[in-house]
């Protein structure tokens, strides 16, 4: 099959880019979208080009480096889907394919398909992790975790951090992103302890991040290659207003123990 590329080429961040177009011949359709492009990159190279820079890694899904827009779609056409996972037999012989990074003010652009999401570390490092010292590992059946509850923080630990869901918001928001990181520690028990402090450090490293509201528009879980649900930015705006709440209070309620929302708080 044959195809026709226009790709987003862009020296340096600073500078201005424009869309390029290549054809991409004698294309097999059993090839991943990241395969085809290494092609048409050999090809480039051998005329003394400039290959096409984009982000990829282990191409299997897990690692979240790959990503961009195809045809105005996160990932491309197929629901539940990465790049370095979407082949190429869902195009058909001739079609015509836009290819452009990711695009929010959060991302700047490094070169060509490559962006800068170290704004998500930023916000992982306000507070997505557990810090409480818990000794040495307890046995696994030691704390019990209700089902339901266990079944809801995998599902959100699945999140990969690939930026798709902010790509597609129309306010480049990254709600379903810091929203999964929040849900999968609140869910289990050793996650407790900081979970207002953990919503309150994200959300406000998230608005430092200069990304964009959460309308509820719903595109971020449409793209989104794993599929999480945008319940879970329901839960981190539980959690963030209820421990805003607390903080307001706390110089009030002197007796109440560190960590815990009054009475007064949203429920």
């Amino acid at each position: 099959m044959n195809v026709t590329l226009h790709v987003w080429r862009q020296k340096q961040g600073a500078g201005k880019g424009r869309m390029v177009r290549y054809e991409a011949r004698n294309v097999s359709e059993d090839m991943s979208f990241l395969e085809m492009l290494d092609v048409v990159n050999e090809e480039l190279i051998e005329k003394g080009e400039e290959p096409i820079a984009f982000d990829h890694d282990c191409r299997e899904g897990i690692c979240g480096m790959c990503g961009f827009m195809i045809n105005g779609v996160a990932h491309g056409p197929v629901p539940g889907t990465t790049v370095c996972e979407l082949h190429m037999r869902h195009f058909k012989d001739g079609d015509d394919l836009y290819i452009e990074p990711w695009r929010a003010r959060a991302f700047p652009v490094i070169k060509d398909l490559v962006v800068n999401r170290s704004a998500f570390d930023r916000i992982i490092a306000a507070g997505g992790y557990i810090s409480v010292s818990t000794g040495s590992a307890p046995d696994g059946n030691a704390i019990p975790v209700p089902k339901e509850k266990a079944e809801r923080a995998m599902d959100a630990a699945a999140c990969i951090g690939c930026g798709a869901c902010v790509a597609a918001c129309p306010n480049a928001a990254a709600a379903l992103f810091t929203g999964a990181k929040i849900t999968h520690l609140a869910m289990l028990p050793q996650g407790a302890p900081e979970r207002p402090q953990r919503a309150l450090k994200m959300v406000l490293q998230m608005k430092e991040e200069m990304f964009g509201h959460c309308t509820n528009i719903g595109e971020c879980e449409a793209v989104c290659p794993k599929q999480i649900s945008i319940e879970v930015i329901a839960r981190m705006n539980h959690d963030f207003i209820r421990a805003s709440w607390s903080e307001r209070e706390a110089p009030y309620r002197a007796d109440q123990p560190a960590g815990e929302p009054s009475a007064g708080g949203c429920q």
